[in-house]
């Protein structure tokens, strides 16, 4: 009597719903769909998590559910959330969730995979600044978690972050390194950026709006509107495409890492999930990954992944500027050859060494020009050239990122020439602070500034304390 009375309750539910879908259909052209009622909500509710034991085995609730109005299902799992951000429900983020179901769900394994190992950075900066934890997926709607990608306007990293833009929030960009790669450095600057939003608007749609078209874009929108409460959705069609598609993509992201394991064909890839016990360090010298991977014993790969914003696999640490390092835990006995890498002894500052070695490669620079074709951008030719774009800025005196076909724009390559292995002996020169080429230079008869960079390998006159430089004997 219980089973057949809990059955009948089901049914009812079930033909409320049919009710309120026939009687209060979802309008496909609007965006302003209003909320479930808390009735109706407790109706999905009780659907959703009914307890199976007092309902016929052979009714699958979920199923029965989605033969009426599958959106409320969705509806109600974002209102689940109870998120800072107003995870609204409506046909544009409908869209999207049916692309990432029937399209995308090895891309979506590959985030929630991925995610393993970034989510806890993009958290903790999120939970320091006070910015909802849902912004850990902004990221994925931005690079697809990949460090090094590159816009075709030529923002970079994780959080695609304009060379202007990033130095204006404190990311360093040098020959040596791009902290728009660094996943640590760029959160903190993402979260800086959110904050400045939101306490522009108020409201955290509109905050990320702004992440993708800019503050200027979004006043410029609310101020073409009357009504003293105005929201992203009042304001979507002022904006442009991208941006109209950017938010609800973004809330449908934020669906699919909450409820991937509600679909079957989600499945996270394994191999994927690089190491997830890291230690931080802080390294005062220049070290390369050659010599930092020999002592840890992995692979100079990981610590390419796992530091992503060194650009020459060389961190370029000094006593004034120490720069982060992240690196797999090691046993006690590893770091204690690790910390003799990194801090050897202060007096010793010149060493002889007799070594059969390669002498380093002679750099030659070469101009070349590209004409520009149609659809083409800077960030696609920097792409192609594998260059920076804000270099082709310098070499060509651009204010801007606008290009036209037909335009030339210089490039200047490096050329490299590999000597043989030969036997040679080399003193080994560790810098101090104050050094300069020039100096070093002065110090060793015969010895060249050119001769120490192409011995060196050195592409420019940078150096940093504590680097090793070789100068060869027989001079």
């Amino acid at each position: 009597m219980a089973k057949t009375f809990a059955l009948f309750f089901v049914v009812c539910n079930l033909a409320f719903i049919h009710g309120y879908a026939q009687n209060n259909k979802i309008k496909r052209d609007t965006a302003y769909v209003s909320r479930l009622t808390p009735a109706e909500s407790r109706v999905i509710r009780n659907l959703v998590n009914t307890d199976t034991s007092f309902v016929h085995p052979q009714i699958n609730l979920n199923t029965e559910l989605f033969k009426y109005d599958a959106n409320l299902l969705y509806k109600y799992r974002l209102d689940s959330l109870n998120s800072e951000i107003s995870l609204d429900y409506n046909p544009y983020v409908q869209s999207y969730i049916d692309v990432f179901i029937a399209q995308r769900t090895q891309q979506i394994g590959r985030m929630v995979s991925l995610g393993n190992y970034y989510f806890p950075i993009f958290e903790k900066a999120l939970k320091e600044k006070n910015i909802p934890e849902e912004f850990k997926y902004l990221p994925i709607v931005e690079s697809s978690l990949n460090p090094h990608a590159v816009s075709r306007s030529g923002a970079t990293g994780l959080w695609q972050f304009m060379y202007t833009t990033a130095r204006g929030y404190g990311l360093n960009i040098d020959g040596y390194v791009d902290e728009r790669k660094d996943p640590i450095t760029s959160s903190y600057a993402a979260c800086k950026y959110l904050q400045d939003a939101y306490n522009e608007f108020g409201d955290w749609l509109l905050a990320l709006a702004s992440y993708n078209c800019g503050m200027g874009a979004v006043k410029r929108a609310l101020d073409k509107i009357s009504g003293t409460v105005k929201t992203y959705w009042d304001i979507r069609h002022l904006l442009p495409q991208e941006t109209r598609d950017y938010v609800p993509k973004f809330i449908a992201v934020a669906y699919m890492m909450n409820y991937f394991d509600r679909h079957m064909d989600v499945k996270s890839i394994p191999e994927l999930a690089f190491k997830i016990d890291i230690d931080s360090i802080y390294v005062n010298r220049g070290v390369s990954f050659s010599s930092l991977a020999n002592v840890l014993r992995i692979e100079e790969k990981e610590l390419q992944i796992l530091n992503p914003s060194y650009k020459r696999n060389l961190v370029n640490g000094t006593v004034q500027d120490p720069k982060r390092l992240i690196i797999p835990k090691v046993d006690f006995y590893t770091y204690a050859h690790l910390f003799d890498v990194l801090n050897p002894e202060a007096e010793t500052k010149l060493v002889y060494a007799s070594v059969k070695t390669t002498v380093p490669a002679v750099v030659a620079k070469k101009e070349i020009h590209h004409v520009v074709k149609k659809g083409q951008s800077l960030g696609t030719i920097a792409n192609t050239y594998r260059v920076e774009v804000q270099d082709l800025k310098v070499w060509n005196k651009m204010k801007t990122n606008a290009i036209v076909p037909g335009q030339k724009i210089k490039i200047i390559k490096e050329q490299t020439t590999q000597k043989k292995a030969e036997n040679n002996s080399y003193r080994t020169y560790v810098v101090k602070a104050g050094d300069t080429l020039s100096s070093i230079a002065n110090n060793f008869k015969g010895v060249t500034v050119a001769a120490l960079k192409e011995w060196n390998n050195l592409l420019d006159y940078n150096l940093s304390v504590g680097e090793i430089l070789k100068i060869k004997l027989d001079m």
